[in-house]
């Protein structure tokens, strides 16, 4: 049995084999993983989709294999499963470029040559879609194959020609030799047309040889950071990038978090920072929908989205890798910082999954355990919006005419000003710093 690389979920038809876990010669059960496979950002396992014996591993690790491609070769399979369905005569088969030229000969002393791919598998012309019958398959009509003799039905068999969407010149729509014939032409002359010109990519820089001004190490870019590299350059090209700074006094916060640390250590999670921003985000996203949603571009419209899905970029040794929270407006500070320390430890673990990557509605971007101030955060396109959040520092701040330590937050919004506006971007900010500063202290006791 040929196991072949399935399907990797939507927009994904490759990736990056980092892991083998079975040797030729290992006895395999159904659904045991047998590669690791790295597409995007997540790292997807492959199971076998039946028992069987390794009889030969076709990939090998830092390949990229494509849907469809052998992946493994296993022996052993009970004949029910190892057997793809029998071809059924009537059902045509996929014609060559060859076998159509051939046809060609026969019923037209002057045939066209064929360069292209096959013409069964190119899309109708306006022409050619005009004559197709309604079938059983787009939930109209019937399937009935037009009339046609033998020797035509033949012919169309051979060739891989499927003869629905001929319009027989006979009575009763009988299909003749000069309608398959036209039919041919027809798509001889669709597989010829010219395409479409694909733009150019842009030129990319001669590659220099540093090893000119002394010795260099020289090491591929690894899946991940090709992922980012493409991801980054993408977003930053296509969206118009402004950045709002401001700074949130986080005194109460940092209060707040050492007052209930403790009680939130004996349920196994910490209390963080992160914890309190990312719900203060939900809030002020509750305010300012604009903030939370999406351009369409194709549609020239904006998608509102009615659901707070908040993404989290995590520092791996990989990477950056951004999971994302769910319904962050619906859940408690408990429930909510236990959800970051899981998926952290999963995406520092390259086990996140793809579904894990995808559904965010904005992103928040925390450096402030690492260090640093202001910073410009890339927008993660689709979402419209990103908040970066530097180091806390202890600062003198003037409070009723009296000058006070407090400990302030540095925070920079970046977005697409496609879509917002300055004067919303200054809003937002402003009522963000505020859910900051004025937390409620019953979101934090533990009920």
């Amino acid at each position: 049995m040929d196991v072949k690389l399935p399907h990797l979920g939507e927009g994904a038809d490759s990736g990056v084999v980092v892991g083998i876990l079975i040797k030729v010669g290992d006895t395999v059960k159904k659904g045991q993983i047998l590669i690791e496979l790295e597409s995007d950002k997540a790292v997807a396992p492959i199971p076998a989709p039946a028992a069987g014996k390794v009889v030969k591993i076709h990939v090998r690790e830092g390949q990229r294999v494509g849907v469809g491609q052998l992946v493994v070769s296993l022996a052993g399979v009970a004949a029910a499963e190892a057997a793809a369905p029998a071809e059924s005569a009537s059902t045509p088969r996929k014609a060559s470029p060859a076998k159509i030229a051939k046809a060609e000969l026969v019923a037209e002393p002057e045939p066209v040559a064929m360069e292209a791919e096959p013409p069964a598998q190119e899309p109708a012309s306006e022409s050619t879609r005009e004559s197709e019958p309604e079938s059983e398959s787009s939930g109209k009509g019937s399937a009935l194959t037009p009339p046609a003799s033998p020797s035509i039905r033949k012919m169309a068999r051979e060739l891989g020609i499927d003869l629905a969407p001929i319009k027989g010149s006979e009575y009763g729509g009988r299909i003749m030799m000069k309608d398959l014939r036209d039919y041919i032409q027809r798509l001889q002359k669709l597989a010829l047309a010219p395409k479409p010109a694909v733009p150019a990519e842009k030129p990319v820089a001669p590659a220099i040889d540093f090893s000119q001004w002394g010795p260099v190490i020289r090491q591929p870019l690894t899946p991940l950071r090709d992922t980012i590299r493409r991801r980054m350059l993408e977003n930053w090209n296509t969206i118009p990038h402004v950045t709002q700074f401001d700074e949130a006094d986080v005194t109460t916060v940092q209060d707040l978090r050492k007052k209930y640390q403790k009680a939130y250590e004996s349920k196994g999670v910490r209390l963080t920072m992160t914890t309190f921003i990312l719900k203060a985000i939900a809030m002020t996203l509750q305010k300012h929908a604009i903030f939370n949603c999406s351009l369409d571009e194709a549609g020239r419209a904006i998608v509102f989205k009615q659901y707070y899905h908040l993404g989290l970029a995590v520092d791996t040794d990989a990477g950056l890798i951004v999971p994302v929270i769910r319904d962050v407006d619906k859940k408690d500070l408990m429930t909510l910082s236990r959800e970051i320390k899981v998926l952290a430890e999963k995406a520092r673990a390259r086990k996140v999954s793809a579904e894990e990557l995808k559904g965010g509605t904005f992103t928040l971007s925390n450096q402030g355990g690492i260090g640093g101030a202001h910073f410009t955060p890339i927008v993660n396109k689709p979402e419209v919006a990103i908040l970066g959040l530097g180091k806390a520092a202890l600062k003198p701040v003037v409070r009723n005419g009296k000058i006070e330590p407090r400990t302030l937050a540095p925070l920079g919004l970046s977005y697409d000003h496609r879509v917002i506006d300055g004067g919303a971007a200054a809003r937002f900010i402003t009522d963000l710093v505020q859910a900051i500063e004025q937390f409620d202290e019953a979101m934090v006791k533990l009920k």
